[in-house]
């Protein structure tokens, strides 16, 4: 049997050494937990396009494709197998700003140097912070007992 994955996709987006985190609220997983602006990829689009929509949905940027760096592939399990495909980027255009108050309580700007002072990280996304930051390109995480980098 095939699995049925879901492919969950995470922004990272960069400015002056901070990356910008959303507090999760009114979704029913992590809420009051730090995340990335992150979404689920939707049927007949690209990993590109999907990133590029929920940007565009939830913080009011606009990135081109040429901006987007592929930075990290987890496998994890939360409450079904996924795929987080975390993607980089520096360069966009717009002001970042909350424009989903019924699912986020805002954006915060934290360095990678200080997310372990940071509690309310969601685990799979912390381990994936340090990944990026470290270059491990893929990793597995969650219903396996452990993380494990690779």
């Amino acid at each position: 049997m095939r699995p049925v994955l879901t492919i969950d996709l995470h922004l990272m987006l960069m400015d002056r050494g901070k990356v910008c985190l959303s507090l999760r609220f009114g979704t029913g997983f992590e809420d009051g937990n730090l995340g990335l602006v992150a979404g689920h990829l939707e049927a007949n689009e690209t990993l590109a396009q999907g990133m590029l929509r929920e940007a565009r949905e939830e913080i009011g940027i606009d990135i081109t494709p040429a901006d987007l760096r592929l930075v990290h592939i987890m496998h994890h399990r939360s409450d079904s197998d996924r795929l987080a495909v975390f993607f980089k980027c520096q360069i966009w255009q717009g002001s970042p700003r909350n424009l989903e108050p019924h699912k986020c309580g805002g954006i915060r700007w934290v360095t990678l140097d200080t997310l372990d002072q940071v509690d309310n990280i969601v685990g799979y996304v912390r381990s994936a912070l340090h990944y990026i930051r470290d270059g491990i390109p893929y990793s597995e995480h969650g219903g396996w007992g452990c993380s494990i980098p690779m």
